[in-house]
């Protein structure tokens, strides 16, 4: 259960700001419907100034998302274009006292459509034609450029934090190794600008390191190499075994998983329940691979595959 500070929850039940802008002098809209979460920013600017005189939203998401948008055109009514530019998705969050790691996307929405809506303004293209770099996440409409900001603006050095923070990687999972390789390469670009220390920095197949914990396991590799190849037999029966320890946590979150197939270093499996669709389900698919990859002392992919196949 996730704990709301006293500022999300008056924002979520009183948002200031919501509806229409009529005259607004510029819009952005990022997030789509078909996700879950979609948020239009519409600003009005004195061309004078440059000074945001009024802000209005839009959206379609989660309570934390409503709060965001809200505590965003708060935050920039008053503000010059340049300095409602410097603005990040931490300021958002700090506005509200704070939101749970799961809901950080949220600000980060709201960070999204503000850019939109100056670019808006100042007659730029905005990344519908993704021209910061590739579209990684199909399923939720993310960029390079989207990821690279938001390891960058909040010092992400894991996959889960990156899946918190922008939801990339959140439903099919095939963007994985596309995000992976962003969130290294940015990392590597942040530790040689010295605005990361070498031992944070995300490398993939490594073993990352926590400030002030033990090493963890990276969810794509294993602690250590195989003392011996298993045949596919044995490996199944590893797998099934994880996967039974695994089953009473699923459970109790109305979910399940259960095993498809096993191709080489591939597993395939289905997610059932309260896992289908769930906003968390890249974090339990890694969780999963991180604990066989463990066990089987091998490197492993766990791909979820759709009901019927």
């Amino acid at each position: 259960m996730w704990e709301y500070s006293d500022k999300v929850q008056e924002y979520f039940f009183n948002p200031k700001n919501a509806g229409t802008l009529d005259d607004a002098s510029g819009v952005g809209e990022v997030g789509a419907i078909a996700c879950g979460d979609a948020l239009k920013l519409m600003i009005k600017v004195d061309p004078e100034s440059e000074r945001i005189t009024d802000a209005r939203f839009q959206t379609f998401g989660c309570g934390s998302a409503i709060a965001s948008s809200s505590a965003l055109t708060e935050i920039i009514i008053g503000k010059t274009l340049d300095e409602a530019l410097k603005i990040t998705n931490q300021d958002i969050a700090d506005f509200l006292g704070g939101l749970p790691p799961e809901k950080m996307h949220c600000s980060v929405m709201g960070y999204e459509a503000l850019r939109a809506a100056v670019a808006n303004y100042r007659g730029e293209v905005w990344e519908d034609d993704h021209e910061e770099g590739a579209l990684l996440c199909k399923c939720f409409g993310i960029d390079e450029g989207m990821i690279e900001r938001a390891v960058r603006n909040n010092g992400l050095t894991s996959m889960e934090q990156v899946a918190h923070f922008t939801k990339a990687t959140g439903s099919c999972g095939t963007c994985v190794e596309g995000v992976e390789a962003v969130l290294e390469k940015t990392n590597a670009e942040m530790v040689a600008e010295g605005l990361l220390d070498p031992a944070q920095a995300f490398v993939m197949g490594a073993v990352p390191v926590v400030p002030g914990r033990q090493q963890r396991k990276s969810p794509v590799a294993p602690p250590a190499p195989a003392s011996s190849k298993m045949t596919t037999v044995q490996k199944i029966r590893v797998i099934e075994e994880v996967l039974e320890e695994l089953r009473p946590a699923l459970r109790n979150d109305g979910g399940d998983c259960e095993l498809v197939d096993v191709e080489d270093n591939r597993v395939m499996v289905r997610m059932t329940g309260a896992c289908v669709n769930c906003q968390l389900a890249a974090v339990t698919v890694q969780g999963i691979q991180a604990r066989l990859a463990e066990r089987l002392g091998m490197p492993v992919r766990v791909i979820p595959v759709p009901a019927g196949k």
